[in-house]
């Protein structure tokens, strides 16, 4: 067993001998290849070597051979290019000498001649020409020839310039301008681009100018903005005057001659703006040239002859008040419109002096035509014609509306001309202010003694609540001009809507009460101490159902609570002086004497007949009848002129008389009229307390 297992292992390391053997001469025969494989490599690389040096000595060989023919081609490339800079500087100046030649007769004709693209093309050759001679040859001739054809270019784009304005410009229709002002909605907001709506120039004609302005500004000729700031002030002004003759021609309520203002001698006069028959009336034409009378609904019987102003006076008015508002808005329209057309034709740094140079006129004219107004509403109030003079306040609400967006406008703009819309408001504010203290006064001073004989509303209340109820509606403008320029100015900072109708309530609070002391007074110049009552509670209820109805006791309130309760009191306390007017009617069925029993009067009353009265007694009850009847008829005789036009005062006053009187005289009848006091009873006892009643029916009849 033992020599089985030795042979076994002896036959395991052979083997694995063996093995190793065989792997060994294997690397032993690779290693041989490797070595083979690099004297291969390192006889390839000498031999790559010494080729690339070959290559490289040759490279050097024809590098030392092309150099030079480089730089002789290099310098004969360099030499051709300079001969043909030189060849065309030549050319360029030989065209410089027949510039004059070439040019001379298209400048001289100018761009009409051409289109304007292939003038400036050839301007651009002379001012070249012209900068060539005068750096390199400023004794020649040919100089001469190129700064006058030079001069004649730049007087030539200055006439075409001036030409396209003159061709295409043309005052902007009145309709267009109503239908741009669209009267029927609010003023768009503060820097609203609203005026490229407005087309006053073609594009083509707009890129013309710009181009004619770009190139007379860079050669330093500026005078073109003359004719532009001319040719654009006339088109403004023509239109505005356009834009008024054709309101004037719409209203069919003037003719020109009773406006106060209007450019007369306006290039547009004459037929020119006048619509054409198949024109459509515009809605906002319509609502200015249509003039609406404000003639207050007054109670029937209020009306009194010369109670109301004239009505074409109050239409002339309203008529000049609605074009100038009309102006206005449309001189702020235009004013944008004429801001947008000069960007690019004029340059930035003149563009606020060449503004405020066109709109000059225009607002000159604006600014007169107010100062007119102004001046037409002084001469009103000095003839006590305070009607007249509300036709500013509109004017006064309108201009502060758009104030703000001509102040921005404005901007750049000189200091005299940015003043002149605030100095006309300032004028209009003190102005009015003015005429609404002056109206207090002469409300209060007013010494016609033309008193109505049936005791009606008087012509100063009717007159006053009417200048009242108009003021209403600029409530604001009014206590906005007694703040500024009323007997105690009120710092800016303090001016708000409210505080100005709060001014305007204390305003007109004053007026009322200088109107009442008024009337007051008046009431007193009566001899009928009875209609002195009657007198002051027609024009008392009517000032406060006036101003129920026009919604002024609401303004007020808001100053004075009271005033509505103050009113009622007042109508109370006259209608108790009313009722004084029957203490003679009453003295006699009133007992002034100590009465007769009631025990002896219910005897009489059961045998009036079988009761004989003492002649006294008799007497004294006929002299009560008498008396009775006498008063009733002279009170119905005088009271029955008594005019009450509003029904709701007489029925009340004389449902008031009835009961005042009928129970007082039904005692006196129940307590008389059974006695046997006469033989001839219809001669004394004439009124039976229906038959009084049906009298008292027919007081105040005079106001049916």
């Amino acid at each position: 067993m033992v020599f089985t297992t030795m042979d076994s292992m002896m036959d395991d390391i052979a083997e694995l001998k063996h093995d190793i053997d065989r792997k060994l001469e294997k690397e032993e025969n690779n290693l041989a290849l490797l070595r083979q494989c690099l004297t291969r490599y390192d006889t390839n690389t000498t031999s790559m070597i010494g080729i690339l040096n070959s290559f490289e000595e040759r490279l050097e060989n024809l590098e030392k051979t092309i150099i030079p023919v480089y730089n002789e081609t290099e310098n004969l490339r360099r030499r051709q290019e300079n001969i043909e800079k030189t060849m065309h500087t030549l050319d360029t100046v030989l065209s410089y000498y027949h510039t004059a030649k070439d040019v001379e007769q298209t400048i001289k004709e100018g761009p009409a001649a051409s289109d304007l693209e292939t003038y400036m093309s050839y301007l651009e050759k002379v001012l070249k020409a012209k900068k060539y001679f005068e750096l390199y040859s400023p004794k020649s001739k040919e100089i001469k020839d190129i700064e006058r054809i030079y001069d004649d270019g730049k007087d030539a784009l200055q006439l075409e310039f001036r030409s396209l304005l003159h061709r295409h410009g043309r005052p902007v229709p009145p309709v267009v301008i109503l239908d741009l002002l669209n009267s029927d909605e609010d003023l768009p907001p503060i820097g609203t681009d609203t005026d490229l709506a407005l087309e006053q120039l073609s594009e083509k004609v707009v890129e013309d100018l710009r181009v004619i302005s770009k190139w007379l500004t860079e050669n330093g000729r500026i005078d073109f903005m003359k004719a532009y700031t001319q040719a654009r002030s006339t088109m403004l002004s023509r239109s505005l005057a356009g834009l008024k003759e054709h309101l004037k021609s719409s209203s069919g309520t003037l003719n020109t001659s009773q406006l106060s203002f209007g450019n007369q001698n306006s290039p547009a006069g004459g037929g020119k703006f006048r619509p054409q028959k198949d024109v459509p009336t515009r809605k906002s034409m319509n609502k200015i040239a249509k003039m609406t009378k404000k003639v207050l609904q007054l109670e029937q019987g209020h009306r009194r002859q010369g109670s109301f102003p004239d009505p074409v006076k109050e239409d002339s008015s309203d008529l000049e008040t609605d074009l100038y508002i009309s102006e206005m808005s449309a001189l702020l329209r235009l004013m944008q419109s004429e801001a947008h057309l000069m960007k690019g034709i004029i340059p930035e740094k003149h563009q606020r002096t060449v503004f405020d140079n066109i709109i000059q006129a225009s607002l000159e004219t604006l600014v007169t035509e107010g100062e007119l107004l102004a001046t037409a509403a002084r001469k009103n109030v000095s003839r006590h014609d305070f009607g007249a003079v509300l036709s500013i306040f509109p004017i006064v609400q309108h201009l502060r509306l758009v104030k703000p967006e001509f102040d921005l406008l404005l901007e750049g703009c000189q200091a005299p001309t940015r003043a002149k819309l605030t100095s006309l408001l300032s004028t209009l504010d003190s102005t009015g202010a003015k005429a609404l203290e002056e109206f207090t006064e002469s409300t209060r001073d007013d010494k016609s003694l033309n008193m109505p004989k049936d005791g009606i509303v008087h012509q100063l209340a009717n007159q006053t609540m009417m200048f009242l109820e108009q003021l209403q509606g600029y409530c604001e403008t009014a206590g906005a001009m007694l703040l500024m320029h009323g007997e105690k100015t009120a710092p800016s900072s303090t001016i708000t809507p409210d505080t100005c109708r709060l001014k305007a309530a204390d305003y007109m609070t004053r007026v009322l009460s200088a109107l009442g002391l008024n009337l007051s007074n008046k009431a007193q110049t009566y001899n009928d101490l009875a209609l002195r009552p009657i007198f002051m509670l027609n024009n008392l209820n009517y000032i406060l159902k006036s101003m129920k109805r026009s919604g002024l006791l609401d303004l007020l309130s808001s100053w004075n609570k009271e005033i509505e309760f103050f009113y009622n009191n007042q109508i109370l306390e006259q209608k108790s002086d009313y009722s004084e007017s029957w203490s003679k009617v009453l003295h006699y069925i009133l007992e002034m004497d100590k009465p007769m029993s009631q025990h002896r009067t219910q005897d009489q009353v059961k045998v009036p007949l079988l009761h004989k009265l003492k002649d006294k007694e008799r007497q004294n009850i006929k002299d009560k009848f008498t008396g009775f009847n006498k008063e009733l008829e002279e009170i119905y005789r005088v009271q029955k002129t008594y005019a009450m036009p509003d029904s709701e005062l007489k029925s009340a006053l004389i449902a008031e008389n009835k009961d005042y009187m009928i129970p007082r005289y039904t005692m006196f009848y129940n307590k008389y009229s059974h006695l046997n006091f006469t033989k001839n009873r219809n001669k004394y006892i004439k009124y039976q307390p229906s038959d009084v009643a049906a009298l008292l029916d027919k007081f105040f009849s005079s106001s049916e």
